[in-house]
């Protein structure tokens, strides 16, 4: 099988929370042995003449500092023994990094969630959440540690990941690439799934408890299948099975837990991406403690024999 990341693409505003972001693709780069592209934006609104000379004025001096900063970016990939290209693009930033991921065929792309204000605006439907939606290769949104206002440290290492899954394709195909991207890592795998709740009504029977139970057996025989198909690829793994509601009982699994890294898909049994317009993975990567790498659509080429099943069995 190819390697799983070859190229990666990180987008920085030289802001706290880009800082700690670096530190996870050095890290990554390092474990994949991978390219690293860094590419930071000058955001310049629809209908703005870039060659108006008020505009021009702006931009150039936009341009001037972003090249300072991204000097000592450079210095500290060079300090971590990391190669790197930089890049500075003019635009919208979801649609810049979603073209500049595309053309350089970027197989991971690597975001900070709060921008140089300060505040979670990116996560409410602004930048990080159109960048998971559209990207052309899955995402690892960071978030900066609380108060984090100088340069953030190494990233720490990933060795227990978290995949929650609602057996949907989209989740298993999630999955699948946890197991890919563990390896190399030599990190701990738990399969997380919420049992949701099914209300009866005023007609709550013995006959409903049956179904209840069952509907729990399922689920655990299931769970145990993947966990030994994980098992089975030299990774350490385990499964959980949490009763509630999805975002609010993996949201505060994940929290007790103190994993180093989710990974998640963003469709879920619906079959469409609901999950990003105020659902799992969209309180997922607001509420979550750890860094949120989310697989909205990823080929893993003709030659790799598939670990996860997508089936019943």
């Amino acid at each position: 099988m190819a390697s799983l990341i070859k190229q990666i693409l990180f987008a920085t505003d030289f802001s706290a929370c880009a800082d700690r972001a670096m530190g996870y693709a050095l890290a990554l780069a390092g474990a994949w042995k991978a390219d690293l592209s860094v590419v930071t934006v000058l955001e310049l609104y629809p209908g703005m003449d870039p060659d108006y000379t008020v505009n021009k004025m702006y931009l150039d001096h936009l341009r001037e500092e972003a090249t300072r900063q991204l000097g000592a970016v450079q210095a500290r990939a060079e300090a971590a023994g990391q190669a790197i290209s930089t890049r500075i693009e003019v635009g919208i930033p979801s649609q810049v990094l979603h073209t500049v991921a595309g053309t350089i065929g970027a197989d991971l792309l690597v975001v900070g969630t709060h921008g140089r204000t300060g505040l979670d605006h990116v996560l409410v439907g602004s930048t990080a959440e159109r960048v998971v939606r559209v990207s052309p290769c899955p995402v690892l949104a960071v978030k900066a540690e609380k108060g984090e206002k100088t340069p953030a440290a190494p990233a720490p290492a990933i060795k227990r990941i978290v995949v929650p899954i609602d057996l949907s394709t989209c989740s298993l195909d999630a999955l699948e690439y946890a197991v890919q991207f563990a390896k190399p890592l030599g990190a701990a795998i738990t399969i997380l799934h919420a049992m949701e709740p099914v209300a009866y009504g005023l007609d709550f029977s013995l006959s409903h408890a049956k179904e209840w139970k069952e509907q729990r057996n399922y689920l655990e025989k299931r769970l145990s299948v993947l966990t030994a198909c994980v098992t089975a690829q030299g990774l350490k793994a385990d499964h959980v099975l949490k009763p509630g509601l999805p975002a609010d009982s993996i949201a505060s699994y994940v929290t007790q837990q103190g994993f180093d890294l989710m990974i998640m898909g963003t469709h879920g049994r619906r079959g469409i991406s609901h999950v990003l317009l105020g659902s799992i993975a969209g309180a997922m990567l607001r509420h979550a403690p750890c860094p949120v790498l989310t697989v909205r659509q990823f080929n893993f080429g003709a030659d790799h024999e598939r670990v996860v099943p997508l089936g019943t069995t």
